[in-house]
């Protein structure tokens, strides 16, 4: 017997626990459309006759509950009421104080002028320790140390100077061979 032949009344049967007295009062509305579409649409006419009506935004309980009332007269004394009140902003007052203290006065000096311009600082340059010549010299630099290391550079036949002018690749090869290259 397949699924989709089972009559109402075996579908019944199958239902939650205390959940009997329901399904056997929809039993009847079950045969007008298919199984699937009652359990996720549920039954039409039900809850309402009319489908097209918009819910309510109040429930029974909220349209019935009543908030409860005061008493109508004076339960504490109006100094005590001032007297409260007056403690309640002095407390608030001085824990606020303590947990927000003033930012203390910003300090707009430049580091130049608290480092270089403080009194009795004497500017000085450093002491050679020997004489260069700047036009002469090769600069001390990351790619001297590390010039073996580039890819697409002549060899450098000097390694004092290993970025200047290299024509040995326009040497012949018989001429080439006989200078070592570094």
């Amino acid at each position: 017997m397949d699924v989709s032949e089972e009559s109402p009344q075996l579908a019944v049967g199958r239902c939650l626990l205390d959940n009997w007295v329901e399904e056997r009062a929809t039993a009847q509305l079950d045969t007008s459309t298919p199984r699937e579409s009652l359990y996720k649409k549920g039954h039409k006419g039900i809850l309402t006759v009319d489908d097209t009506a918009k819910v309510q935004g109040t429930s029974t309980i909220k349209s019935s509950y009543i908030p409860p009332r005061g008493p109508g007269v004076r339960e504490r004394g109006r100094r005590g009421e001032l007297l409260e009140r007056e403690l309640f902003q002095k407390i608030s007052e001085q824990i606020q104080s303590e947990l927000n203290p003033e930012p203390p006065a910003p300090d707009f000096s430049s580091t130049t002028h608290t480092d270089y311009m403080a009194e009795g600082f004497q500017c000085s340059g450093p002491t050679l320790a020997q004489m260069y010549e700047s036009k002469a010299d090769q600069a001390i630099c990351f790619w001297n140390e590390n010039h073996n290391c580039l890819q697409g550079v002549t060899a450098a036949n000097n390694k004092d100077a290993p970025f200047r002018k290299n024509c040995s690749f326009s040497k012949p090869i018989s001429e080439q061979l006989d200078h070592a290259m570094l």
